[in-house]
This record gives structure tokens, C-alpha cells and sequence, in this order.
């Protein structure tokens, strides 16, 4: 935002990203899930870069700055306001922040959770904003509608209603007042506390791309309508490490008490190294080797964390998303079995993606070659990318 003797922008944009769940499943909240490659943050906002909004300014939840700062990559945002419990107070915080920087005529309000937001409705909803003071667009109810607990009850008429989607528009100065003045607690949307201070909303003709994602279901609709644009690819990752003297080894992320460890010039965790050179496979970067050489004494007891963390940073630059990734260790001892799900819940919160996405499997080589003698543990995994396919 200006401040000083800068002109304040006309349009503002104010994005609210502060959900701290997810109905939709995940390890992230979901405006910080991925679709194609992006998360739904980076897609609103790309969406919201418009010839008429002078500036986009973000709202998120508590403790979300690291996974704000994470998606927003190379978008240059201003610094992210801090939300609040409710979708009320954080847009109120967002109304607050916004004045306080010089304020603006127009601001179109709008959920990161609608990401797909045409260029016409940015344009319909500022002019009848203009016109009116406020605007809302709107689909029809086409479905019947009826009351219902555990048995269908009467149908309703569907008359004169509509559904109610984001971006809401306002004049900054009215919706601003609405907002401090409101005591109705949990409100569903800006409109309704518009209309309470006897702000008119025009409707506008909203559009079906606009559609809100909240289930897993939403987020596969999602995915399969940009399957066109992506190219799946693969990428295979080894890894070996010898037995050492010690009390512990690293795998996926977790410290399993051993009577010895792994020997290496990290942490040697096995099976983080063959999930790095696959994803780096899978996107032909080379291989862990040449972005983290042994002979570099900065990566000397590093965390294997970090090479994951890493690749998927390498994907992710390229627009692409990790689909699947598969670990198969090869050993004699530990057993696997008591670790399995914290390793495959670490992997998945490494790679940001759903639980569903990882797998971790075990066996063993009926005690032939250098892990049947106990000389030490081999991983394999598979990683399945998605990416763009000007880039593939």
C-alpha cells in the first residue's frame, strides 16, 4: 500500500486465505494445497492481477507466515496481514490494515478457496460497486430444494434465490464502517454485513469457474480439468549406506533407536536420499550428488530434510506436483513394521502432500548380499511428478 504523499490505489484487492482447517484432507489448510502445480493461493493471486486492482493485499491465519511466504514464492505481496477465528474479523483486520496504509475507493473482498476467478467478474463487480455501492455475483439454483433431516421433508421454492459467490465488491468507506459497526458475530460472507448497515448490493452474473473447492472431491474436479496441460513423469532413487558404530539411525525423517548407525556425510538418512534422486530424477536435475556433493563441508551431518526440501523446491519452480512417491527398504534389521507410519507421515509432511500420496514398504533379501549379512540398509523409491507440458 502507498503511504505518505503517494496516491492510494483505486482497487484493492483483499484476499482472504486464513482458513486453519481443511474439509478437503490434507497436512496444509487447504488455500495452501497444490492444483496443477500451484497452490490455490498462487492461483488466486495470479487470477486477481488485473489491469484495474491497483494492489492485492493478503489475509492469513495464525501462524501461517512460513506457509504464506512458502506460496507466494515470486509473487511480490506486500507483507500478509494477520487474520483472526472468523472469516469476519480477519476481513475486518484486512479493512483495518487497508486504511491505515492511505485506504482506497473500491475493494473486491475474495475467498483463496475460489481460485479460479475470471477477468469479467473482476470487472462487473467493481462497476456495480461503483454504481450501487455494493456487488455480489450470483449463480441461479437450478437444483430442487428441500427440507431434510433423516427423511426428505417438503420442497422449498427456489424462487428469487440465488447462490452467493466472492469477489464481493464495496466502496472502501462503506464497507469499512459495516465492518466496525457489526455485531452480529459469525457472518457468512461481507454482503450480509453490508446489507445490516444499509449498503445496497447489486448482483452481477457470476460464473461456474468460481465454484468454492472444500471437499477432496472439489480438489479432483479441480485436478482433472487441468490433467490436459500436465505431462506425467517418473523418476527412479537408490541409495545404500554401510553400518556404523553407534546407537541410531535416520529414516524418513525419523530417529529409530538401533544398536548401530548409518554411516555417511549427512545424517545418511537412506531413505531420503533415494526420495531426493527421484524427484530430481522425475524432473531430469541430475542427481543428489551434484546438488549436495560429499566433498562440501557444509552439508557434514546435515539433515536429509534438507536435499527433500530441496527437490520439491525444484518442482515446484517448474509448475509441477509431486503425485506419488514410493520407498521401498531393503534391510535385515530394524524392522520397519513399528516405524512405518511415523516415516510415511514425516515423508508426507516433507512433501506437502496428502498421506494418501506416500507409501513405505520393507523387505528383505532372505539374508544374500550386503544387507542379508547386516552390513547395511539400500532404499528404492519411485516418484511420480507432474508438470507442465511446455515443460516436460
Amino acid at each position: 500500500m502507498s503511504s505518505g504523499t503517494e496516491t492510494p490505489p483505486r482497487i484493492v484487492a483483499l484476499l482472504v486465505a486464513a482458513g486453519s482447517g481443511s474439509r478437503a484432507g490434507g497436512v496444509v489448510p487447504k488455500q495452501y494445497r497444490k492444483v496443477a502445480g500451484k497452490t490455490l493461493l498462487a492461483h488466486a493471486v495470479e487470477r486477481m492481477r488485473h489491469p484495474l486492482i491497483g494492489e492485492i493485499r493478503v489475509v492469513i491465519g495464525p501462524g501461517q507466515r512460513a506457509l504464506f511466504e512458502e506460496a507466494a514464492g515470486a509473487l511480490a505481496l506486500p507483507a500478509p496481514i494477520e487474520g483472526g477465528a472468523e472469516r469476519y474479523v480477519s476481513v475486518r483486520n484486512g479493512l483495518e490494515a487497508i486504511a491505515a496504509e492511505g485506504g482506497c475507493e473500491i475493494v473486491l473482498i475474495h475467498d483463496a478457496a475460489r481460485p479460479f476467478l475470471p477477468a469479467h467478474i473482476i470487472e462487473s463487480v467493481a462497476a456495480a460497486a461503483d454504481r450501487s455501492g455494493g456487488a455480489v455475483p450470483v449463480l441461479p439454483v437450478v437444483d430442487t430444494l428441500a427440507r431434510a433431516d433423516a427423511f426428505l421433508g417438503e420442497t422449498v421454492s427456489r424462487d428469487g434465490l440465488v447462490r452467493v459467490q466472492t469477489p464481493q465488491a464495496f466502496r472502501f468507506s462503506d464497507i469499512l464502517a459495516a465492518h466496525r459497526r457489526w455485531t452480529g458475530g459469525a457472518a457468512t460472507d461481507d454482503a450480509q454485513i453490508a446489507r445490516a448497515a444499509g449498503v445496497a448490493i447489486e448482483t452481477v452474473p457470476g460464473d461456474r469457474a468460481l465454484e468454492k473447492l472444500t471437499y477432496e472431491e472439489d480438489f479432483v474436479r479441480a485436478e482433472t480439468g487441468s490433467a490436459r496441460a500436465m505431462v506425467s513423469r517418473t523418476g527412479l532413487g537408490f541409495d545404500v549406506h554401510a553400518f556404523a558404530p553407534g546407537d541410531g539411525i535416520w529414516m524418513g525423517g525419523i530417529r529409530i533407536p538401533h544398536g548401530k548407525a548409518l554411516k555417511g556425510h549427512s545424517d545418511a538418512d537412506v531413505v531420503l536420499h533415494a526420495v531426493t534422486d527421484a524427484l530430481l530424477g522425475a524432473i531430469g536435475e541430475g542427481d543428489i550428488g551434484q546438488h549436495f556433493p560429499p566433498s562440501d563441508p557444509q552439508w557434514r551431518g546435515a539433515a536429509s530434510s534438507r536435499f527433500v526440501e530441496h527437490a520439491c523446491g525444484l518442482v515446484a519452480a517448474r509448475g509441477g506436483r509431486i503425485d506419488h512417491v514410493d520407498v521401498t527398504i531393503i534391510c535385515e534389521a530394524p524392522k520397519i513394521g513399528p516405524w512405518r507410519d511415523a516415516m510415511r507421515a514425516s515423508l508426507a509432511a516433507l512433501l506437502r502432500v496428502p498421506l494418501a500420496r506416500t507409501s513405505i514398504k520393507a523387505t528383505t533379501t532372505e539374508r544374500l548380499g550386503f544387507t542379508g549379512r547386516g552390513e547395511g540398509i539400500a532404499a528404492q523409491a519411485v516418484a511420480t511428478v507432474s508438470l507442465p507440458e511446455e515443460l516436460s
